[in-house]
């Protein structure tokens, strides 16, 4: 019985990544500096220190995206017609974000990990902690 659960899973990630666009780190870059598409890091803020993000992403989390969307909401609501190209450490989690974002008619692409990015010899920033709340 766990194998057909395994296999019933696995047939429903892999039809849920199949919408979204997969797009390299290099035709990412060309889009963004275009001017036609945003670059998004859907990472956590310790991922993102820890790390470093591509030089011109916009760090906006999947926590938050699951959340509140704090961050998120007055992103999408400026973000106008431009293709929202999404990555992560690996892909998947940008892979869930960019699918429900195509789901509300955005059109969105998949860039993969930082490590591609990294591969493809593009920019990276380095980010630093959040200052200290004063009490």
């Amino acid at each position: 019985m766990p194998m057909k659960l395994t296999a019933l899973f696995l047939f429903f990630v892999s039809v849920a990544f199949c919408d979204v666009a997969k797009i390299s780190p290099k035709e990412a870059a060309q889009l963004v500096a275009e001017g036609k598409a945003i670059l998004i890091d859907v990472r956590e803020p310790k991922e993102w220190q820890q790390t470093g993000v591509a030089e011109p992403a916009r760090l906006l989390s999947k926590s938050d995206f699951e959340g509140d969307q704090k961050d998120w909401k007055p992103f999408l609501a400026n973000a106008g017609d431009k293709r929202l190209i999404l990555y992560c450490h690996s892909g998947r989690r940008a892979g869930v974000v960019a699918n429900a974002l195509a789901d509300r008619g955005h059109a969105v692409a998949n860039a993969g990990g930082l490590a591609d990015w990294k591969a493809a010899g593009l920019p990276i920033r380095q980010e630093k902690p959040p200052a200290a709340k004063s009490p």
